[in-house]
């Protein structure tokens, strides 16, 4: 059970007032006393009464609809596991999240933005590159050669006849062999279609793969389920010699996106040249790549709100 201090109605106004007017366009005048929304505020942006909003917070109203109640995680910002509490406590089955999602959030944009020493590449949840850093593309090659819907890794390890040329400008060999990484990557895809069911970009790339690649089609058929998280690989690059890097896959939170981090063991041969391959690659002129000083993100589903 819930309180009166947890409960719908309380829940709802700790949302409006932690929410400031100026992070929803309003004014912030002198004659407001509320430092979050005002009650009049969060209806206007939601669509709803405040008659209704006063009969939420105030335990009169305990089960709006669902439209009520997708209004007002729109309104109030929430993140994707506030909208699932909020519809939990106004008794509704949280929505599935049907699409992949190619929002980078500002907080992970700030922190791959300040990590020079590796390289580092940002993808949504089906393996699409949305973001790669000067390092990335001086070890592996430059990816905006690429055009911008072939640039996934899943294509990379099952190359069609019309994705070429490939992101890695260079032989890349992972420690395990390409045939784990490859069943890791569609163990991977399988589970993304679970999260994301209504994601076109997602199927089509697995009826394209499927129907393209046998080896992706034996793969898939045998339906494992997993995630690729790490590897050790050896970059052979074609101005400093081979390179061998640690490979580790971060999550980022409900879009799941798969942050890339490529780095050398401190001290070793391997990190010199690493950052040997830096300086000649941020010394060539990488134009077509995205504004790598911010990174902002292209997203195929503009909304954050799913």
């Amino acid at each position: 059970m819930t309180s009166t201090t947890d409960g719908l109605g309380a829940t709802i106004r700790s949302w409006r007032d932690r929410l400031s007017p100026d992070a929803v366009g309003l004014p912030t005048g002198r004659s407001r006393r509320a430092t979050g929304l005002r009650r009049e505020d969060l209806a206007d942006l939601a669509g709803i009464s405040v008659d209704y909003i006063v009969r939420l917070e105030q335990g009169r109203a305990t089960t709006p609809s669902v439209q009520v109640v997708s209004s007002l995680a729109r309104a109030l910002q929430l993140t994707l596991p506030e909208r699932d509490h909020l519809y939990r406590l106004a008794g509704h089955i949280p929505p599935a999240d049907g699409t992949i999602s190619d929002l980078i959030p500002p907080g992970v944009r700030r922190v791959v933005g300040r990590l020079d020493d590796g390289a580092v590449a940002v993808f949504a949840a089906d393996w699409q590159l949305l973001w790669w850093n000067r390092t990335w593309a001086a070890l592996v090659g430059d990816p905006s050669s690429v055009s911008a819907a072939k640039r996934n890794f899943a294509r990379d390890c099952f190359p069609l006849a019309a994705d070429s040329p490939r992101m890695s400008a260079w032989p890349v060999t992972p420690s395990g062999g390409k045939d784990a990484v490859r069943a890791a990557v569609v163990s991977d895809l399988r589970r993304a279609t679970g999260r994301f069911p209504q994601d076109s970009r997602l199927r089509g790339l697995i009826e394209e793969l499927s129907s393209g690649s046998s080896e992706f089609a034996a793969l898939w058929s045998v339906g494992t389920v997993g995630a690729h998280r790490e590897d050790h690989k050896v970059v052979h690059h074609p101005t400093v010699g081979p390179i061998t890097v640690d490979c580790d896959v971060l999550t980022d939170g409900d879009a799941e996106l798969k942050i890339v981090i490529m780095t050398a063991t401190p001290g070793s041969e391997d990190e010199t040249k690493l950052r040997l391959a830096a300086v000649a690659g941020g010394a060539a002129q990488m134009s077509g790549a995205p504004d790598l000083s911010d990174s902002r993100p292209r997203a195929h589903n503009s909304s954050p709100w799913h």
